[in-house]
């Protein structure tokens, strides 16, 4: 029986980062299973309602104007924004029926369940990062990303906040009252989903140990979605600019939660005498280019590509070095190299082992000088690269594809609104 979604996003293409194309993949594959899906964005800073309409979807964006100054923007986005946003999508329910409202992340979650409460419909929610246990969504108590929080308490906060606020972090401090209770608000709407849907099964533990509201909550591990079959066509073509002989890839943020600080050394020690291209932005770019440099290394920077240009780039590397030192809570970097056949050396972090089975479908390790080897073996056995790269292409087509994904989220759905 086809069932009527509603799905409440902070993001959804064409501009968006990862959270918005798996929003995207999973009402593309929903509409393909027959049913009516519909979309409200949430949008801070800008004012007002807009219809907008992508690949056939029906966008309702919903703004609220937000001010560029820290803390006060995130009270914004998400107490007013919350109460507002809960509003709107109630008179929605109100003049449409629907039998499931699905929120995508941290901006429209609670939104989306109170209001689906109110309406007496089914609601669930997609957890993609830490939001619900760290107020920074990272929990990463150290700039270095180093350490991890082990829990949001005043005192740890108070470490967060130091190289966060820079020379100001003493005025921040009178702020901690405030972060704690907007994390405790946050997880306690969160408490009221009929289901949470974690996207990797390290998401899943961590709601459960670190998040006592949630102790009771249905928590489902289900990924995010990837349509491999059209991933691939967009990848056959062959990047602009890429050597025509075999390269090494570094596809993301040039930043420290991403390991890029030791990606120069890994590539060093590894003995790799093929080019690296280095594809993303980040705040880590002039240090990193500067260490490219001294290194007497191939190495290339590309700066910022689009969505269809990392694919190829994915598609036609000889080997992926994912050096993050997270916590990933599940890397769509990951997701489409494995789809697209491309051998992964990848550090072991956050939910990086629900697609990487170390040996089957691609190699992890625990340290840089560990990361090195592994890209080393890769370099040197094109067997591995190769068993690797068929191991992963079938693990992403079993358990990752849009098709599947979305079936286990319409039995969820149908579950819930059959209750």
């Amino acid at each position: 029986m086809p069932l009527r979604a509603l799905l409440v996003t902070d993001a959804f293409p064409p501009v968006c980062g990862g959270s918005g194309w798996s929003t995207y993949e999973l009402a593309r594959a929903l509409r393909a299973r027959g049913h009516h899906v519909a979309i409200v964005q949430a949008k801070a800073g800008v004012a007002g309602i807009r219809q907008t309409r992508y690949d056939g979807f029906d966008v309702e964006e919903f703004g609220a104007a937000a001010p560029d100054v820290p803390f006060l923007r995130n009270y914004v986005k998400s107490e007013r924004l919350t109460r507002s946003l809960t509003a709107f999508l109630r008179e929605r329910l109100s003049r449409e029926r629907f039998d499931v409202v699905h929120g995508q992340h941290v901006m429209t979650t609670v939104a989306s369940i109170a209001a689906a409460r109110a309406a007496n419909v089914a609601s669930v929610a997609t957890v993609r990062d830490y939001w619900p246990v760290c107020y920074w969504s990272d929990l990463r108590i150290t700039r270095d990303g180093l350490t991890l929080c082990p829990e949001c308490s005043a005192g740890n906060m108070a470490k967060c906040v130091r190289p966060r606020a820079g020379s100001l972090w003493p005025a921040a401090l009178p702020l901690i009252p405030y972060m704690r209770s907007n994390l405790a608000w946050k997880r306690e709407g969160l408490a009221q989903a009929d289901a949470i849907i974690a996207v990797s099964s390290t998401i899943a533990a961590d709601l459960r140990s670190r998040a006592p509201e949630l102790k009771a909550s249905r928590i489902e591990t289900i990924p995010n979605p990837v349509d491999v079959q059209a991933l691939r066509s967009t990848a056959a073509a062959r990047p602009a600019g890429a050597p025509s002989e075999p390269y090494a890839l570094y596809l993301g943020k040039l930043a420290l939660n991403k390991g890029t600080d030791f990606l120069i050394g890994v590539v060093a020690a590894s003995g790799l005498d093929w080019p690296l291209i280095v594809a993303g932005e980040g705040p880590d770019r002039a240090a990193l280019q500067q260490k490219a440099a001294a290194s007497g290394r191939d190495i290339r920077f590309t700066g910022w590509v689009d969505r269809d240009e990392a694919a190829r780039l994915l598609a036609h590397a000889a080997l992926l070095i994912f050096p993050s030192r997270g916590p990933e809570s599940l890397s769509r970097v990951l997701i489409e190299a494995s789809a697209l056949g491309t051998p992964i050396a990848a550090m072991d972090t956050g939910g990086t082992r629900d697609i990487i089975d170390p040996g089957v479908t691609g190699l992890l390790s625990s340290t840089p000088d560990q990361l090195a080897a592994d890209v080393g073996r890769l370099r040197a056995d094109e067997a591995l690269r190769s068993r690797l790269a068929s191991g992963a292409q079938r693990k992403i087509e079993r358990e990752f594809d849009s098709a599947a994904v979305a079936a286990r989220v319409e039995a969820l759905y149908s579950e819930l609104a059959r209750r």
